[in-house]
């Protein structure tokens, strides 16, 4: 087995990673003071800029934990440096991800850091690695809706309120669906070491189009209105409401004309 060394610079957070968070925290100021002339410029900016910054947390945790369980190889491959442009596919990594929320409104999960899981021992291990990023959501989404868990939300800016809530939709819609048991996303990867070796060369195939498979089923009514009714539910059980969530999407999407309620909304 070979060795790696790693650098300070392998753990320093890049350039890149930087310049995403500077562009959250000024729209995000931008967002909660009004000093966009357009609130949906300042809105889109902020979420996306946000959403991105999410993305590279969690493959980030991935990396970080991978590294703390035997791969030493995360670092000379740039995954410590929170730099996008290091994942192995930056297209579905992030691009992908970002349209989608563009034009749905639902969080796609990111992905992806290569593992050499060789390096690996311990299925507990293996099955921290693959949950590590999802849970980064779980905590992101934390954040985002601590102001409405907390009846904090008295002199939150009602355009900051809404944005908080469409960003909390986002976190909650990638958790859950990394965490379904499909393969190629997170949640397979947690309790594939515990399958069985016959279960795990039969389902390997199908690795490359989980994804598409989790879309192609949400495209039937049923099961689009059945998740959709749990990430309610749960944003719900945080104190966000489908208005602060449907507002949120309303002024993201400020190249469209609004409906008018979320303007006379308080």
């Amino acid at each position: 087995m070979t060795t790696a060394t790693i650098r300070p610079s392998d753990r320093r957070p890049s350039a890149v990673f930087v310049g995403i968070l500077a562009v959250t925290a000024v729209t995000g100021w931008a967002t909660w003071t009004g000093f966009a002339e357009q609130p949906g410029v300042a809105v889109f900016l902020f979420v996306t800029a946000a959403w991105i910054v999410s993305l590279c947390l969690h493959e980030y945790a991935h990396a970080r934990t991978a590294l703390h369980s035997g791969d030493i190889t995360v670092g000379a491959k740039g995954y410590l440096t929170l730099n996008p442009l290091k994942y192995t596919h930056a297209l579905l990594s992030i691009v992908l991800p970002v349209l989608f929320v563009i034009m749905g409104g639902i969080g796609l999960p990111g992905g992806a850091v290569f593992i050499e899981r060789g390096r690996i021992r311990g299925r507990w291990r293996h099955s921290l690695i693959s949950a590590a990023g999802p849970l980064t959501n779980v905590l992101f989404a934390a954040v985002c809706t601590a102001p409405f868990w907390l009846d904090a939300l008295d002199g939150v800016p009602r355009d900051f309120r809404y944005a908080l809530a469409f960003l909390a939709l986002l976190q909650v819609t990638a958790a859950l669906l990394n965490f379904l048991p499909v393969p190629g996303l997170d949640g397979y990867g947690v309790i594939e070491p515990w399958l069985s070796y016959n279960v795990r060369r039969q389902v390997e195939p199908l690795a490359p189009f989980g994804l598409l498979i989790v879309f192609a089923l949400l495209w039937i009514p049923a099961v689009n209105g059945v998740f959709f009714d749990v990430i309610d539910a749960i944003l719900r059980g945080l104190g966000i409401s489908d208005l602060d969530t449907y507002c949120g999407y309303d002024l993201y999407r400020f190249w469209r004309e609004g409906s008018g309620v979320c303007s006379v909304t308080g």
